[in-house]
């Protein structure tokens, strides 16, 4: 499954996934984040399946939108 993450830049990098609201994960650096959402995702998918949960399917849609400015 292929699930959006948004990565937002802070005081440390920041990343969420829309679809899976338990799963955030913050690094020092891009790379480093994005092995932690990884990881979260992984975990988060892996206790649902553990507890007979149904796994979420993936429905959001990240894009960028142009405009004149």
């Amino acid at each position: 499954m292929r699930y959006a993450v948004v990565y937002e830049k802070s005081e440390n990098g920041y990343a969420y996934v829309p679809d899976l609201p338990c799963c955030i994960a913050a690094g020092k650096i891009y790379e480093e984040t994005v092995r932690l959402i990884t990881e979260e995702i992984a975990f988060y998918l892996e206790g649902l399946r553990e507890d007979g949960q149904p796994i979420p399917e993936p429905t959001s849609v990240a894009d960028y939108v142009a405009v004149a400015v």
